[in-house]
Protein backbone atom coordinates (compact mmCIF):
# COMPACT_ATOMS: atom_id res chain seq x y z
CA UNK A 1 0.00 0.00 0.00
CA UNK A 2 1.16 3.65 -1.03
CA UNK A 3 3.05 5.54 1.81
CA UNK A 4 0.29 8.54 1.88
CA UNK A 5 -2.67 6.33 2.77
CA UNK A 6 -0.32 4.44 5.52
CA UNK A 7 -0.07 8.10 6.72
CA UNK A 8 -4.04 8.75 6.99
CA UNK A 9 -4.55 5.46 8.31
CA UNK A 10 -2.00 6.23 11.55
CA UNK A 11 -3.41 9.87 11.20
CA UNK A 12 -6.71 8.64 11.74
CA UNK A 13 -6.07 6.09 14.52
CA UNK A 14 -3.80 8.97 16.30
CA UNK A 15 -6.49 11.33 16.36
CA UNK A 16 -9.04 9.05 17.68
CA UNK A 17 -6.34 7.59 20.20
CA UNK A 18 -6.33 11.18 21.58
CA UNK A 19 -10.15 11.87 21.59
CA UNK A 20 -10.88 9.30 24.00
CA UNK A 21 -7.44 9.63 25.76
CA UNK A 22 -7.47 13.50 26.56
CA UNK A 23 -11.15 13.49 28.09
CA UNK A 24 -9.86 9.96 29.86
CA UNK A 25 -6.91 11.83 31.55
CA UNK A 26 -8.42 15.20 32.29
CA UNK A 27 -11.24 12.83 34.37
CA UNK A 28 -9.12 10.60 36.32
CA UNK A 29 -6.65 13.55 36.93
CA UNK A 30 -9.51 16.02 38.87
CA UNK A 31 -10.96 12.99 40.63
CA UNK A 32 -7.03 11.96 42.22
CA UNK A 33 -6.11 15.50 42.47
CA UNK A 34 -8.86 16.28 44.51
CA UNK A 35 -8.20 13.06 47.03
CA UNK A 36 -4.80 13.91 47.56
CA UNK A 37 -5.91 17.66 48.82
CA UNK A 38 -8.61 16.79 50.84
CA UNK A 39 -5.95 15.63 53.67
CA UNK A 40 -4.31 19.09 53.41
CA UNK A 41 -7.53 21.03 53.53
CA UNK A 42 -8.46 18.55 56.48
CA UNK A 43 -5.07 19.38 58.54
CA UNK A 44 -3.65 22.83 57.79
CA UNK A 45 -7.25 24.77 56.99
CA UNK A 46 -5.50 26.19 53.55
CA UNK A 47 -7.92 29.19 52.18
CA UNK A 48 -9.80 28.81 48.83
CA UNK A 49 -7.61 30.51 47.10
CA UNK A 50 -4.53 28.81 47.89
CA UNK A 51 -6.90 25.57 47.45
CA UNK A 52 -7.12 26.81 43.53
CA UNK A 53 -3.67 27.44 43.46
CA UNK A 54 -2.39 23.97 44.88
CA UNK A 55 -4.93 21.96 42.30
CA UNK A 56 -2.81 23.61 39.65
CA UNK A 57 0.65 22.59 41.35
CA UNK A 58 -0.98 19.11 42.12
CA UNK A 59 -1.95 18.07 38.47
CA UNK A 60 1.30 17.13 37.10
CA UNK A 61 1.28 14.68 40.69
CA UNK A 62 -1.72 12.83 39.95
CA UNK A 63 -0.72 12.87 35.68
CA UNK A 64 1.67 10.52 36.89
CA UNK A 65 -0.84 7.83 37.66
CA UNK A 66 -3.12 8.49 35.77
CA UNK A 67 -1.16 8.93 32.43
CA UNK A 68 -0.85 5.01 32.13
CA UNK A 69 -4.20 4.38 32.95
CA UNK A 70 -6.11 7.12 30.61
CA UNK A 71 -3.41 5.53 27.73
CA UNK A 72 -4.57 1.75 28.54
CA UNK A 73 -8.65 3.01 28.50
CA UNK A 74 -7.84 5.17 25.20
CA UNK A 75 -5.79 1.94 23.34
CA UNK A 76 -8.74 -0.84 24.45
CA UNK A 77 -11.29 1.42 23.59
CA UNK A 78 -9.95 2.59 19.88
CA UNK A 79 -9.00 -0.75 18.61
CA UNK A 80 -11.81 -2.46 20.31
CA UNK A 81 -14.09 -0.22 17.77
CA UNK A 82 -11.67 -0.63 15.18
CA UNK A 83 -11.79 -4.36 15.28
CA UNK A 84 -14.95 -4.15 15.61
CA UNK A 85 -16.70 -2.13 12.61
CA UNK A 86 -14.28 -4.22 10.51
CA UNK A 87 -11.75 -1.18 9.26
CA UNK A 88 -9.24 -3.73 10.96
CA UNK A 89 -10.28 -6.66 8.33
CA UNK A 90 -10.48 -3.96 5.61
CA UNK A 91 -6.88 -2.72 6.15
CA UNK A 92 -5.24 -6.32 6.70
CA UNK A 93 -7.21 -7.37 2.94
CA UNK A 94 -5.76 -4.33 2.04
CA UNK A 95 -2.05 -5.59 2.39
CA UNK A 96 -1.83 -2.98 5.61
CA UNK A 97 -0.13 -5.92 8.25
CA UNK A 98 -1.29 -5.85 11.87
CA UNK A 99 1.93 -4.78 12.93
CA UNK A 100 1.91 -1.69 11.15
CA UNK A 101 -1.68 -0.55 12.53
CA UNK A 102 -0.11 -1.08 16.29
CA UNK A 103 1.90 2.30 15.17
CA UNK A 104 0.10 4.85 16.52
CA UNK A 105 -0.74 2.42 19.73
CA UNK A 106 2.88 1.68 20.22
CA UNK A 107 3.75 6.00 19.75
CA UNK A 108 0.84 6.47 22.39
CA UNK A 109 2.23 4.29 25.02
CA UNK A 110 5.99 5.38 24.53
CA UNK A 111 4.95 9.19 25.12
CA UNK A 112 2.65 7.93 28.02
CA UNK A 113 6.07 5.94 29.41
CA UNK A 114 8.52 9.03 28.64
CA UNK A 115 5.71 11.73 30.38
CA UNK A 116 5.63 9.32 33.24
CA UNK A 117 9.19 8.84 33.71
CA UNK A 118 9.88 12.79 33.31
CA UNK A 119 6.84 13.80 35.57
CA UNK A 120 7.64 10.90 38.22
CA UNK A 121 11.27 11.79 38.26
CA UNK A 122 11.65 16.00 37.71
CA UNK A 123 8.27 17.80 37.30
CA UNK A 124 5.98 16.37 40.03
CA UNK A 125 8.42 16.76 42.99
CA UNK A 126 9.30 20.85 41.58
CA UNK A 127 5.46 21.21 41.37
CA UNK A 128 4.67 19.79 44.60
CA UNK A 129 7.36 22.35 46.18
CA UNK A 130 5.95 24.64 44.43
CA UNK A 131 2.94 23.74 46.61
CA UNK A 132 5.00 24.07 49.86
CA UNK A 133 6.58 27.28 49.38
CA UNK A 134 2.83 28.81 48.56
CA UNK A 135 1.51 27.82 52.04
CA UNK A 136 4.98 27.84 53.81
CA UNK A 137 4.56 31.81 52.40
CA UNK A 138 1.25 32.17 54.27
CA UNK A 139 2.05 29.10 57.04
CA UNK A 140 1.46 32.07 59.66
CA UNK A 141 -1.94 33.27 58.01
CA UNK A 142 -3.51 29.40 58.43
CA UNK A 143 -1.94 29.20 62.45
CA UNK A 144 -4.20 32.81 62.75
CA UNK A 145 -7.16 31.40 60.60
CA UNK A 146 -7.17 27.90 62.23
CA UNK A 147 -7.50 29.63 65.94
CA UNK A 148 -9.66 32.12 64.94
CA UNK A 149 -12.17 29.11 63.75
CA UNK A 150 -11.47 26.80 65.79
CA UNK A 151 -9.88 28.16 68.95
CA UNK A 152 -6.51 26.32 68.58
CA UNK A 153 -4.16 25.17 66.37
CA UNK A 154 -1.85 22.21 66.44
CA UNK A 155 1.84 22.61 64.97
CA UNK A 156 2.16 19.95 62.79
CA UNK A 157 4.08 16.78 64.41
CA UNK A 158 5.21 19.14 66.88
CA UNK A 159 4.52 18.79 70.40
CA UNK A 160 2.79 21.85 71.15
CA UNK A 161 -1.24 22.94 70.78
CA UNK A 162 -1.93 26.43 70.61
CA UNK A 163 -4.84 28.06 72.08
CA UNK A 164 -5.81 31.84 71.95
CA UNK A 165 -9.01 33.94 72.90
CA UNK A 166 -8.10 36.50 70.26
CA UNK A 167 -5.56 36.66 67.26
CA UNK A 168 -3.79 40.09 65.87
CA UNK A 169 -2.92 38.69 62.65
CA UNK A 170 -1.03 41.69 61.79
CA UNK A 171 1.01 41.98 64.45
CA UNK A 172 1.87 38.26 65.28
CA UNK A 173 0.24 38.37 68.28
CA UNK A 174 -2.57 35.80 70.35
CA UNK A 175 -4.17 36.85 73.38
CA UNK A 176 -5.45 34.85 76.08
CA UNK A 177 -3.04 31.96 75.41
CA UNK A 178 -3.20 28.57 76.85
CA UNK A 179 0.39 26.22 75.40
CA UNK A 180 -0.44 22.31 76.06
CA UNK A 181 3.08 20.87 75.44
CA UNK A 182 3.70 17.45 75.45
CA UNK A 183 7.00 16.50 77.01
CA UNK A 184 9.58 13.75 75.26
CA UNK A 185 8.75 11.70 78.03
CA UNK A 186 4.85 12.02 77.20
CA UNK A 187 4.25 14.05 80.18
CA UNK A 188 2.37 17.11 79.99
CA UNK A 189 2.28 20.79 81.15
CA UNK A 190 0.68 23.87 80.61
CA UNK A 191 1.80 27.02 79.71
CA UNK A 192 -0.48 30.57 80.30
CA UNK A 193 0.14 33.53 78.78
CA UNK A 194 -1.97 37.16 78.34
CA UNK A 195 0.28 37.57 75.36
CA UNK A 196 2.23 35.52 73.04
CA UNK A 197 4.24 36.48 69.95
CA UNK A 198 4.32 33.49 67.33
CA UNK A 199 6.42 33.50 64.02
CA UNK A 200 7.51 30.42 61.56
CA UNK A 201 10.47 30.64 59.99
CA UNK A 202 10.31 28.45 56.80
CA UNK A 203 13.53 26.61 55.29
CA UNK A 204 14.17 23.67 52.61
CA UNK A 205 13.53 20.78 54.47
CA UNK A 206 12.09 22.21 57.64
CA UNK A 207 9.74 24.63 59.30
CA UNK A 208 10.86 26.39 62.50
CA UNK A 209 8.14 27.96 65.11
CA UNK A 210 9.56 30.41 67.48
CA UNK A 211 6.77 31.03 70.34
CA UNK A 212 7.82 34.35 72.69
CA UNK A 213 5.47 34.54 75.91
CA UNK A 214 5.02 37.44 78.41
CA UNK A 215 4.36 37.37 81.93
CA UNK A 216 3.68 33.18 81.53
CA UNK A 217 2.82 30.34 84.01
CA UNK A 218 3.63 27.04 83.80
CA UNK A 219 1.64 24.20 85.49
CA UNK A 220 2.87 20.63 86.05
CA UNK A 221 2.67 17.78 88.01
CA UNK A 222 4.92 19.45 90.40
CA UNK A 223 3.61 22.80 90.94
CA UNK A 224 2.60 26.06 89.59
CA UNK A 225 5.62 28.32 88.33
CA UNK A 226 6.27 32.07 86.99
CA UNK A 227 8.27 32.27 84.45
CA UNK A 228 8.04 35.58 83.09
CA UNK A 229 9.46 35.89 79.56
CA UNK A 230 9.84 32.48 77.70
CA UNK A 231 10.84 31.51 74.20
CA UNK A 232 10.44 28.38 72.72
CA UNK A 233 12.15 27.07 69.14
CA UNK A 234 9.96 24.36 67.69
CA UNK A 235 11.17 22.60 64.37
CA UNK A 236 8.35 20.88 62.11
CA UNK A 237 8.30 19.04 59.02
CA UNK A 238 7.66 20.91 55.38
CA UNK A 239 4.00 19.77 55.07
CA UNK A 240 4.56 17.38 51.75
CA UNK A 241 8.10 17.54 51.22
CA UNK A 242 9.09 15.20 54.15
CA UNK A 243 7.82 11.81 52.12
CA UNK A 244 10.64 10.37 49.38
CA UNK A 245 7.47 9.85 47.07
CA UNK A 246 7.60 13.98 46.78
CA UNK A 247 11.37 14.03 45.85
CA UNK A 248 13.46 14.73 42.83
CA UNK A 249 16.23 12.28 41.14
CA UNK A 250 18.46 15.18 42.52
CA UNK A 251 16.77 15.42 46.12
CA UNK A 252 17.15 11.71 46.32
CA UNK A 253 21.02 11.80 45.84
CA UNK A 254 21.35 15.31 47.90
CA UNK A 255 19.86 12.81 51.13
CA UNK A 256 22.41 9.68 49.98
CA UNK A 257 24.99 12.66 50.07
CA UNK A 258 23.67 13.77 53.61
CA UNK A 259 21.06 11.78 55.58
CA UNK A 260 20.54 15.68 57.58
CA UNK A 261 19.12 16.60 54.41
CA UNK A 262 15.59 14.34 55.05
CA UNK A 263 13.47 15.72 57.98
CA UNK A 264 12.38 12.53 59.49
CA UNK A 265 16.11 11.76 59.88
CA UNK A 266 17.22 15.30 60.94
CA UNK A 267 14.52 15.56 63.29
CA UNK A 268 15.23 11.71 64.79
CA UNK A 269 19.37 13.33 65.07
CA UNK A 270 18.39 16.15 67.12
CA UNK A 271 16.46 14.67 69.04
CA UNK A 272 19.74 12.43 69.61
CA UNK A 273 21.72 15.44 69.63
CA UNK A 274 19.88 16.78 72.73
CA UNK A 275 20.37 13.76 74.64
CA UNK A 276 23.82 13.59 73.96
CA UNK A 277 24.41 17.89 75.02
CA UNK A 278 22.70 16.81 78.12
CA UNK A 279 25.24 13.21 79.19
CA UNK A 280 28.16 16.31 77.85
CA UNK A 281 27.22 18.53 79.96
CA UNK A 282 27.10 16.38 83.07
CA UNK A 283 29.99 15.51 82.20
CA UNK A 284 31.67 19.01 82.18
CA UNK A 285 29.50 19.87 85.36
CA UNK A 286 31.06 16.97 87.28
CA UNK A 287 34.34 17.56 86.31
CA UNK A 288 33.59 21.65 87.62
CA UNK A 289 31.81 20.04 90.71
CA UNK A 290 34.71 17.41 91.61
CA UNK A 291 37.21 20.69 92.09
CA UNK A 292 34.67 23.02 93.92
CA UNK A 293 34.50 25.35 91.22
CA UNK A 294 31.51 26.92 90.48
CA UNK A 295 29.83 26.87 86.90
CA UNK A 296 28.86 30.13 85.23
CA UNK A 297 25.44 30.67 83.18
CA UNK A 298 24.17 33.26 81.56
CA UNK A 299 20.55 33.73 80.69
CA UNK A 300 19.43 34.28 76.72
CA UNK A 301 20.11 37.66 75.80
CA UNK A 302 22.55 38.44 78.75
CA UNK A 303 20.08 40.29 81.37
CA UNK A 304 21.17 38.11 84.30
CA UNK A 305 24.05 35.78 85.16
CA UNK A 306 23.92 32.43 87.48
CA UNK A 307 26.79 30.97 89.32
CA UNK A 308 25.88 27.09 90.00
CA UNK A 309 27.65 24.72 92.69
CA UNK A 310 26.49 21.38 93.50
CA UNK A 311 28.25 18.14 94.45
CA UNK A 312 27.70 16.44 91.67
CA UNK A 313 24.90 15.33 88.70
CA UNK A 314 23.74 12.55 87.01
CA UNK A 315 21.78 11.70 83.58
CA UNK A 316 18.18 11.37 84.47
CA UNK A 317 17.49 7.49 83.34
CA UNK A 318 14.26 7.31 82.87
CA UNK A 319 13.36 10.85 81.25
CA UNK A 320 15.18 12.20 77.84
CA UNK A 321 16.73 15.79 77.78
CA UNK A 322 17.43 16.43 81.36
CA UNK A 323 20.15 15.55 84.59
CA UNK A 324 19.73 15.72 88.50
CA UNK A 325 21.77 17.64 90.64
CA UNK A 326 23.17 15.69 93.59
CA UNK A 327 23.98 17.10 97.58
CA UNK A 328 23.31 20.78 98.38
CA UNK A 329 22.74 22.71 95.51
CA UNK A 330 23.69 26.64 95.34
CA UNK A 331 22.41 28.76 92.78
CA UNK A 332 23.40 32.35 92.43
CA UNK A 333 21.79 34.75 90.59
CA UNK A 334 23.11 38.29 89.36
CA UNK A 335 21.84 40.78 87.46
CA UNK A 336 23.81 41.91 84.77
CA UNK A 337 22.69 45.84 84.82
CA UNK A 338 22.84 46.26 88.85
CA UNK A 339 26.09 43.96 90.26
CA UNK A 340 25.42 45.06 93.81
CA UNK A 341 21.60 42.85 93.52
CA UNK A 342 22.08 39.12 94.55
CA UNK A 343 20.36 36.49 95.46
CA UNK A 344 21.79 33.11 96.92
CA UNK A 345 19.58 30.04 97.28
CA UNK A 346 20.36 26.48 98.75
CA UNK A 347 18.26 23.16 98.00
CA UNK A 348 19.59 20.50 100.60
CA UNK A 349 17.27 17.82 99.04
CA UNK A 350 14.68 17.47 96.42
CA UNK A 351 14.10 17.45 93.01
CA UNK A 352 16.55 19.57 91.66
CA UNK A 353 17.54 19.67 87.88
CA UNK A 354 18.59 20.85 84.91
CA UNK A 355 16.94 20.25 81.50
CA UNK A 356 16.97 20.92 77.65
CA UNK A 357 14.10 23.31 76.52
CA UNK A 358 13.94 21.93 72.93
CA UNK A 359 16.33 19.80 70.57
CA UNK A 360 16.72 23.07 68.36
CA UNK A 361 19.71 23.82 66.89
CA UNK A 362 20.64 26.73 69.74
CA UNK A 363 20.64 24.63 72.99
CA UNK A 364 18.91 26.25 75.93
CA UNK A 365 18.41 24.87 79.48
CA UNK A 366 15.80 25.52 82.28
CA UNK A 367 16.66 24.93 85.71
CA UNK A 368 14.51 23.97 88.64
CA UNK A 369 15.34 23.63 92.76
CA UNK A 370 12.57 22.57 94.84
CA UNK A 371 12.20 24.39 98.40
CA UNK A 372 15.55 26.08 98.21
CA UNK A 373 16.16 28.68 101.04
CA UNK A 374 17.56 32.07 99.82
CA UNK A 375 19.08 35.20 100.99
CA UNK A 376 18.76 38.32 98.73
CA UNK A 377 21.76 41.49 99.21
CA UNK A 378 20.69 43.46 102.40
CA UNK A 379 19.78 41.04 104.92
CA UNK A 380 16.75 39.80 103.36
CA UNK A 381 15.67 35.82 103.62
CA UNK A 382 13.32 33.11 103.08
CA UNK A 383 11.79 30.35 101.65
CA UNK A 384 10.61 29.21 98.56
CA UNK A 385 8.44 26.52 96.99
CA UNK A 386 10.57 26.27 94.26
CA UNK A 387 12.85 28.15 92.38
CA UNK A 388 12.77 27.81 88.44
CA UNK A 389 14.99 29.96 85.40
CA UNK A 390 14.21 29.38 82.04
CA UNK A 391 15.93 30.43 78.76
CA UNK A 392 19.83 29.85 79.94
CA UNK A 393 22.00 29.55 77.36
CA UNK A 394 23.91 26.10 76.86
CA UNK A 395 27.59 27.13 77.94
CA UNK A 396 29.08 28.17 74.58
CA UNK A 397 32.44 26.17 75.05
CA UNK A 398 30.74 22.99 75.08
CA UNK A 399 28.04 23.90 72.75
CA UNK A 400 30.59 24.35 69.85
CA UNK A 401 31.23 20.22 70.32
CA UNK A 402 27.79 19.45 69.26
CA UNK A 403 27.87 21.72 65.96
CA UNK A 404 25.37 19.48 62.66
CA UNK A 405 27.87 19.13 60.75
CA UNK A 406 28.31 15.65 60.46
CA UNK A 407 26.15 15.23 63.35
CA UNK A 408 25.54 11.85 62.47
CA UNK A 409 29.00 10.42 62.63
CA UNK A 410 29.50 12.13 65.96
CA UNK A 411 26.28 10.32 67.62
CA UNK A 412 27.61 7.09 65.79
CA UNK A 413 31.07 7.57 67.52
CA UNK A 414 29.61 8.82 71.55
CA UNK A 415 31.59 6.53 74.15
CA UNK A 416 34.73 6.02 71.77
CA UNK A 417 37.67 7.65 72.92
CA UNK A 418 38.34 10.84 71.41
CA UNK A 419 34.56 11.19 70.40
CA UNK A 420 32.18 14.14 71.55
CA UNK A 421 31.23 12.04 74.35
CA UNK A 422 33.88 9.62 76.14
CA UNK A 423 32.33 8.42 78.85
CA UNK A 424 29.62 5.67 78.43
CA UNK A 425 26.13 6.64 76.83
CA UNK A 426 23.00 6.15 79.17
CA UNK A 427 20.63 3.80 78.11
CA UNK A 428 18.35 6.48 76.81
CA UNK A 429 21.00 7.88 74.58
CA UNK A 430 21.46 4.45 73.40
CA UNK A 431 17.65 4.20 72.09
CA UNK A 432 17.78 7.72 70.58
CA UNK A 433 20.76 6.77 68.36
CA UNK A 434 19.25 3.62 67.65
CA UNK A 435 15.96 5.58 66.62
CA UNK A 436 18.10 7.69 64.46
CA UNK A 437 19.77 4.14 62.73
CA UNK A 438 16.13 3.13 61.89
CA UNK A 439 15.10 6.31 60.55
CA UNK A 440 18.13 5.77 58.09
CA UNK A 441 17.69 2.24 57.75
CA UNK A 442 13.95 3.39 56.91
CA UNK A 443 14.67 5.99 54.34
CA UNK A 444 17.08 4.56 52.24
CA UNK A 445 14.81 1.75 51.69
CA UNK A 446 12.59 4.35 51.10
CA UNK A 447 14.26 5.43 48.61
CA UNK A 448 15.06 2.24 46.79
CA UNK A 449 11.22 1.28 46.67
CA UNK A 450 10.10 4.20 45.35
CA UNK A 451 13.59 4.81 42.56
CA UNK A 452 12.20 0.97 41.30
CA UNK A 453 8.65 1.96 41.73
CA UNK A 454 8.65 5.01 39.42
CA UNK A 455 11.11 3.18 36.94
CA UNK A 456 8.92 0.02 36.63
CA UNK A 457 5.40 2.02 36.60
CA UNK A 458 6.92 4.24 33.64
CA UNK A 459 8.57 1.40 32.04
CA UNK A 460 5.14 -0.60 32.30
CA UNK A 461 3.38 2.09 30.40
CA UNK A 462 4.19 0.53 27.12
CA UNK A 463 3.12 -2.99 28.18
CA UNK A 464 0.10 -2.10 29.59
CA UNK A 465 -0.86 -0.05 26.69
CA UNK A 466 -0.18 -2.60 24.17
CA UNK A 467 -1.87 -5.12 26.43
CA UNK A 468 -5.03 -3.12 26.09
CA UNK A 469 -4.25 -3.01 22.06
CA UNK A 470 -4.37 -6.82 22.31
CA UNK A 471 -7.27 -7.34 23.98
CA UNK A 472 -9.34 -4.20 22.62
CA UNK A 473 -8.58 -6.38 19.51
CA UNK A 474 -9.87 -9.46 21.23
CA UNK A 475 -12.86 -8.55 22.66
CA UNK A 476 -14.14 -6.36 19.18
CA UNK A 477 -17.88 -6.66 19.25
CA UNK A 478 -18.35 -6.57 22.87
CA UNK A 479 -18.76 -4.03 25.35
CA UNK A 480 -16.76 -1.22 25.15
CA UNK A 481 -15.68 -1.32 28.39
CA UNK A 482 -14.79 -5.13 28.54
CA UNK A 483 -11.18 -4.12 26.61
CA UNK A 484 -10.56 -2.35 29.00
CA UNK A 485 -11.78 -4.35 32.12
CA UNK A 486 -10.34 -7.27 30.85
CA UNK A 487 -6.77 -5.57 30.22
CA UNK A 488 -7.10 -3.73 33.29
CA UNK A 489 -6.58 -7.05 35.09
CA UNK A 490 -2.97 -7.38 33.96
CA UNK A 491 -2.16 -3.59 34.91
CA UNK A 492 -3.33 -4.90 38.17
CA UNK A 493 -0.85 -7.63 38.53
CA UNK A 494 1.71 -5.11 37.54
CA UNK A 495 0.37 -2.43 40.43
CA UNK A 496 0.25 -5.34 42.98
CA UNK A 497 3.76 -6.32 42.43
CA UNK A 498 4.78 -2.93 42.75
CA UNK A 499 2.68 -2.09 45.78
CA UNK A 500 4.18 -5.92 47.67
CA UNK A 501 7.77 -5.01 46.53
CA UNK A 502 7.16 -1.49 48.12
CA UNK A 503 6.00 -3.04 51.69
CA UNK A 504 8.98 -6.02 51.64
CA UNK A 505 11.50 -3.33 50.76
CA UNK A 506 10.25 -1.44 53.68
CA UNK A 507 10.36 -4.26 56.08
CA UNK A 508 13.24 -4.56 57.92
CA UNK A 509 12.80 -8.10 58.14
CA UNK A 510 12.71 -8.91 54.23
CA UNK A 511 16.14 -8.46 52.33
CA UNK A 512 16.16 -5.24 50.01
CA UNK A 513 17.27 -7.27 47.08
CA UNK A 514 14.35 -9.37 47.16
CA UNK A 515 11.97 -6.68 47.36
CA UNK A 516 13.22 -4.80 44.46
CA UNK A 517 12.88 -7.90 42.29
CA UNK A 518 9.62 -8.24 43.03
CA UNK A 519 9.08 -4.77 41.83
CA UNK A 520 10.78 -5.52 38.78
CA UNK A 521 8.84 -9.09 38.48
CA UNK A 522 6.11 -7.78 38.09
CA UNK A 523 6.96 -6.08 34.71
CA UNK A 524 8.64 -9.24 33.46
CA UNK A 525 5.71 -11.36 33.89
CA UNK A 526 3.38 -8.39 32.11
CA UNK A 527 5.95 -8.04 29.02
CA UNK A 528 5.91 -11.96 28.72
CA UNK A 529 2.07 -11.98 29.02
CA UNK A 530 1.67 -9.16 26.10
CA UNK A 531 4.29 -10.92 23.66
CA UNK A 532 1.78 -14.24 24.54
CA UNK A 533 -1.13 -11.94 23.33
CA UNK A 534 0.52 -10.44 20.31
CA UNK A 535 1.79 -14.22 19.14
CA UNK A 536 -1.55 -15.60 19.31
CA UNK A 537 -2.69 -12.23 17.55
CA UNK A 538 -0.47 -12.61 14.70
CA UNK A 539 -1.59 -15.92 14.17
CA UNK A 540 -4.75 -15.04 13.89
Amino acid sequence: METGVVFTLHRYIFRELFRVFVPATVAMMLMVCVGLLVPMIIDYGVSPGQILRLIGYFLPVTLTFVLPMSALFAASVVYDRFAADRELDACRASGVSLAVMLYPGISLAILAAAANLILSFYVSPAFVHRSERSVKSNAEDILFRNIHRRGYYNLPRSRFRLYADKTVPEMNLLEGVVILETRPDFSTRVISAQRVRVSIETHRNYNQAVIVAEDAFRFDDISPVYIGRLEVEEQFPPLLGDSIKFKEIEEIKRIQADKMNYFPIRERAMEARAQLAVELLAETLNTSFADNTPVLLEEAGGARRYVLLAEGCSVDASRPFRLNLIGPVTLEQRDRFREDLAVRYVSRSGDNRIALQGDGPDLRMEMSLESPAWERTGGFSGTALRKYVNDVDYPKATADRLGIDNLLAKLEAAGSPGAVLEGEPSGVFTQLTADVQRAVSRAEREIASEVNSRLVLGLGSIAITMMGIALGIRFRGGHFLSAFGASSIPAGILIVFIMSGKQMIKSSSTPELLGVATIWAGLALLSVMTLIAYRKLMRT
